[in-house]
């Protein structure tokens, strides 16, 4: 009998360490799946930034005229309004408007002011337009919340194209104009 029940203990410990065996050698959860779905939610971002780009560009222009440093004001951040304000008004003869040196020196830290589209327009360099579309919003880079596009904006009646690198960043739901460096437009 006692040889049965030692028989039986060595055979229940034997078990016990099996069954530990086992649980060690299960494999880790799935960490891969998760870098994914981050890659492809950045992916995503990145598009609905761009959707928003074009789509804002467009509603902008199409809004009346009244309007539009309003409409301004809720598609760009605080700090890229007042830099493309002040830039509006280099040299001009109104209260608050700056030299081109002063412009310099208040913005050269922050923003590429020889991009700054001195003296010209939000996002485009004429003062008339008929209907202006985005016919180009390509991704350049993104880095972290913020994303910059190449992108040409286009007025067929008035035969101008504006071509123009435009950086948007993330701002909690939504997205907003933090800088547009603007080149010299071509005219057909």
């Amino acid at each position: 009998m006692k040889r049965t029940i030692i028989a039986s203990l060595f055979l229940i410990i034997g078990c016990k360490e099996e069954k530990k065996e086992v649980i060690a050698t299960q494999p880790e959860p799935e960490v891969k799946e998760k870098v994914v779905l981050h890659t492809k939610a950045q992916t995503n971002e990145a598009e609905e930034a761009k959707k928003w780009l074009e789509k804002s560009i467009e509603e902008y222009f199409k809004s009346d005229l009244g309007n539009l440093d309003k409409n301004m004001q809720k598609i760009t951040t605080k700090e890229y309004y007042d830099y493309k304000g002040d830039a509006m008004s280099v040299d001009m003869d109104v209260d608050g408007s700056l030299t081109e040196k002063e412009f310099n020196d208040k913005w050269k830290g922050k923003f590429d002011t020889k991009k700054a589209g001195i003296g010209v327009g939000f996002l485009i360099a004429g003062q008339d337009w008929d209907k202006v579309q985005v016919t180009k919003c390509q991704l350049i880079s993104e880095n972290d919340n913020s994303y910059l596009f190449d992108v040409v904006l286009n007025d067929k009646a008035l035969k101008a194209i504006y071509p123009v690198k435009v950086k948007v960043r993330k701002d909690k739901d939504s997205f907003l104009i933090a800088d547009v460096l603007q080149d010299i437009p071509e005219f057909n």
